[in-house]
């Protein structure tokens, strides 16, 4: 048998490549080395900005063309890259003489001993991810996971009216609409966006162990620190003034902390959407030219929903196994971080695809209310909560002089199935006002919604 031809070990980067393209642009190796030339150019540019050291103020012109390294950062620079680090053996090695290269180019030698001066890898590095981080939690994923929650609203509120039998550890239960049950899960939703937005994206800038050593060793009369954070804060990032040779990562932790905790209420969406399926309250709207089994010829599957499971889940044990691991460096600085965090894409990219396939799984799917009838109907027995309660009500005020209403209704409407007219004999019988009474006959288990409907207006 003949070799493949090299082919992607990810689906990511295979079958599902379309729906999470963006991701590559900031979180490869390729967009980690455009940030960390970003980072190496701007440190410069402070540098010389300042006339440190001696240094001058570099011309606009010559400023705008360093900078383009960064900017038209493409193929020639990931080559050459490539090409430094087979020499190297060290990444952000490779990328300092990229810089340094640019500036012979330049005719800027003069100025070439402050590239990445008075940095560790890590210097560079963590601002890097911070700011690739930033950008494809910013531009991909909270628009995609707002995209989602936008949806799931205009669901509750177009169905916010649309009675249905709930279940409570599987059994019929007191009814619903189904516009609530969807705002309950847009409002959980929205509390996620509102956390992942407000997320601190740190990046610390102090030397080899966090201490500016080699700083004020060149000079130590500069206020280091106040550089350092002019600086962190100047690429739009939050400064850490606290750290080892690394930034804790604490940041980071936090962050997929609340976007796996976004994707396991993602999950449970799924798997009820899923059951509301398979009992027939959702049908599937059949899609042209789609098979849904390969010999039952009538399957129509919930394939966008459980393939979303299965994102999710991926997704969350990648992000909470990152967690986990980045915020542990043994003493001042050990390497499972640099591994780890080039997984980072891998982790958004399942929830980005999730996200994709719930998006397109709400257009494949529609409430049967003739089905929601159906089942209300057949499960008269839930109003015996109401019955029960409305006796409470009466006792209390003096109306009736029914003892344990509670045990009267479980007697009633436990493990059988009663209807409507067996309820009405029984709410005659009783010994409660008639105006209780009264409202009590009319009720169905179509009506028993409460404020369900206008619980949906909590969402605005």
């Amino acid at each position: 048998m003949s070799p493949l031809p090299h082919q992607p070990i990810s689906p990511l980067d295979g079958r599902y490549s379309s729906a999470v393209a963006g991701v590559g642009e900031h979180l490869s190796e390729a967009g980690l080395n455009r940030a960390r030339v970003h980072v190496e150019v701007e440190w410069l540019l402070y540098l010389t900005d300042h006339e440190l050291f001696g240094s001058h103020r570099l011309t606009a012109e010559e400023a705008r063309r360093l900078r383009e390294l960064a900017s038209d950062f493409g193929q020639p620079e990931i080559d050459e890259l490539a090409r430094l680090e087979a020499t190297t053996r060290h990444d952000v090695k490779a990328v300092e003489y990229l810089v340094r290269g640019r500036l012979a180019e330049l005719g800027l030698t003069p100025v070439a001993e402050l590239t990445h001066f008075a940095c560790t890898s890590e210097d560079i590095n963590n601002l890097s991810y911070a700011l690739t981080i930033g950008a494809a939690v910013r531009e991909l994923w909270l628009p995609k996971f707002r995209t989602v929650i936008a949806a799931l609203r205009e669901r509750a509120v177009a169905h916010r009216d649309d009675a249905m039998l709930a279940h409570t550890h599987g059994q019929p239960a007191t009814p619903t609409t189904v516009g609530k049950e969807f705002a309950v899960f847009v409002h959980r939703l929205e509390r996620i966006a509102a956390q992942v937005e407000s997320t601190e994206f740190l990046g610390k800038f102090s030397g080899a162990t966090g201490t500016f050593a080699a700083h004020v060793a060149a000079d130590p009369t500069l206020d280091w620190p106040a550089i350092s954070r002019e600086f962190v804060t100047g690429l739009g990032l939050d400064w850490n003034p606290l750290t080892t040779q690394i930034e804790s990562h604490d940041w980071q932790a936090e962050l997929y902390a609340r976007i796996s905790h976004g994707n396991r209420i993602l999950h449970n969406f799924c798997t009820d959407v899923w059951t509301y399926v398979s009992m027939g309250y959702f049908s599937q709207i059949p899609q042209a030219g789609a098979t849904g089994s390969s010999t039952m010829p009538h399957k129509i599957n919930p394939i966008r929903f459980e393939n979303a499971e299965a994102n999710l889940e991926l997704s969350s044990a990648l992000l909470d196994s990152l967690g986990a691991t980045l915020v542990t460096s043994r003493l001042q600085r050990d390497l499972t971080d640099s591994t780890t965090q080039r997984n980072i894409g891998v982790a958004l990219g399942h929830s980005l695809l999730a996200l994709d396939n719930i998006k397109r799984g709400l257009l494949e799917v529609a409430v049967d209310t003739s089905k929601l009838d159906a089942d209300l109907d057949a499960n008269w027995e839930v109003l015996g909560e109401a019955i029960q309660t409305v006796i409470r009500a009466e006792v209390a005020a003096g109306r009736s002089s029914i003892a344990d209403p509670y045990a009267m209704l479980k007697e009633l409407t436990r493990g059988k199935r009663i209807g409507q007219s067996d309820l009405v004999a029984f709410i005659d019988g009783l010994d409660i006002g008639a105006e209780a009474k009264a409202r009590l006959r009319v009720l169905t288990p179509a009506t028993y919604t409460g404020l369900a409907s206008s619980l949906v207006d909590y969402l605005r």
